[in-house]
C-alpha cells in the first residue's frame, strides 16, 4: 500500500514480558509498515518513573522525541527539562536519558535510527 493511515488510538499496545507499569508502548512502526527507522508511541500515566535510563552508545542510534499530549520530564546530561505538547527533542547516542511524569500524563512519539546503517527492529519488542 502506498498510503497508510492509522489513528494512534487504534494501535494495540505492547503486552509482552518487557511491559513497564504505567507505560503503554504502541508499536507504531509495525502498525503503519515503516521499515527504515524505529517508531513507537508511549502513553505515560501520571507519576511514572519506570522508563529505563539508557543510552545508545552500543548501536549509535539517534533518537527524536515529540510530545503529543501532556507534559513529561526528560532527564539527560545531569539536567531535568520539562517538555510540553509540541516540544521536540533530539538525543545523541552517547547521552543517557530517562523520562518520568509528574502530576500529568503524557503521550510521546519516539523515533530512532542509526545514521549510515540499515535499520534492524528490536526483536524483544515484537507485538503479541
Amino acid at each position: 500500500m502506498r498510503v497508510t493511515i492509522k489513528n494512534v488510538s487504534d494501535m494495540q499496545h505492547y503486552q509482552g514480558e518487557h511491559t513497564i507499569p504505567g507505560i503503554r508502548f504502541r508499536p507504531a512502526r509495525q502498525a503503519i509498515g515503516i521499515s527504515a527507522w524505529g517508531m513507537n508511541v508511549a502513553d505515560f500515566d501520571p507519576h511514572t518513573t519506570g522508563y529505563p535510563e539508557h543510552d545508545h552508545q552500543h548501536d549509535g542510534q539517534e533518537e527524536v522525541y515529540l510530545v503529543l499530549e501532556g507534559s513529561i520530564v526528560l532527564q539527560a546530561d545531569g539536567k531535568e527539562q520539562v517538555l510540553k505538547r509540541g516540544d521536540m527533542v533530539r538525543v545523541a547516542p552517547e547521552v543517557t536519558r530517562k523520562f518520568v511524569t509528574r502530576e500529568s500524563s503524557a503521550t510521546l512519539l519516539a523515533l530512532g535510527a542509526t545514521p549510515g546503517k540499515a535499520y534492524e527492529p528490536d526483536k524483544r519488542m515484537a507485538t503479541t
